[in-house]
């Protein structure tokens, strides 16, 4: 494995851990921002061009996912040897990392599924990139490549979940939320699933994993939720978990309501 030690030293340069705020935090806000305007304005809201947009961003981020996990596996050890120890808590399906695939899902999918994968991305994901994009505590390292990973990621929930609101092709009323609750309710059931099997199988014992932050076996770290989990049994914390969200989701969709609303009276 040796020979992987040029390519880790060429993928990991170093740069001075970014701050909330700074320069590089600002310029991938902006960016996800200006992203989102450029789409509304150039790129009609056809279902062909919707799913180019949703395969281009899922391939985008799943490429840049691939190399987090690559970067983060494998290090070179004081003797100049590489040695590979997966790192089980960035595995792949936490809130964030859904939209990478559901967004790739609806851009291969027709209906009812496609429709549901895209009011999820137009409401949990918009919120999900948009927490992290404005309060981006914890995401920043001192690598390059993983901090644009992570503005990547999370912008592009941002640009697309605009995108999918501002064209109407994902409808600004009421049921669409219901439209995407299915989706969610089945990401926190996969994440619960995965929570309970690294319990069962031993890994907590070595390892960190916590699928969406909900594991009952590992300590809580989300805002708020983090106390509900300390008074509440784990099933009934879950159900207030996706209330939780399914209200932040609808919260964006509402406001989204109201903006079109304006403009609407001040063109009428």
């Amino acid at each position: 494995m040796d020979v992987l030690a040029p390519l880790i030293r060429f993928l990991t340069p170093e740069m001075e851990r970014p701050g909330m705020y700074g320069w590089f935090h600002l310029l991938f806000f902006a960016l996800s921002i200006i992203g989102g305007i450029l789409l509304c304005r150039y790129i009609k809201p056809s279902e062909k061009n919707v799913r180019i947009i949703l395969l281009a961003t899922s391939v985008t981020v799943i490429l840049l996912e691939l190399y987090k996990h690559f970067v983060y596996s494998f290090e070179i050890n004081d003797a100049g040897k590489v040695v590979f120890d997966y790192q089980w808590y960035i595995f792949p399906w936490q809130f964030c990392s859904t939209p990478m695939f559901f967004g790739l899902f609806a851009g291969l999918t027709k209906g009812r599924v496609h429709r549901a994968l895209c009011a999820y991305l137009a409401t949990y994901a918009l919120f999900a990139g948009t927490s992290v994009m404005v309060y981006p505590s914890t995401v920043f390292i001192s690598l390059i490549g993983i901090n644009i990973q992570t503005m990547v990621c999370h912008g592009s929930m941002i640009t697309v979940g605009v995108y999918l609101l501002y064209t109407q092709y994902v409808k600004n009323e009421h049921k669409t939320i219901l439209h995407a609750l299915p989706v969610f309710i089945g990401a926190v059931t996969v994440a619960a699933i995965l929570n309970e099997i690294a319990y069962r199988v031993g890994l907590l014992e070595t390892e960190n994993f916590n699928m969406f932050f909900i594991s009952p076996y590992q300590d809580p770290h989300l805002p708020v939720h983090s106390l509900v989990q300390q008074y509440v049994p784990f099933p009934w914390c879950l159900g207030l978990y996706v209330l939780g969200f399914t209200a932040a989701g609808y919260i964006l969709l509402l406001i989204a309501m109201g903006i079109r609303k304006l403009f609407t009276k001040k063109t009428a």
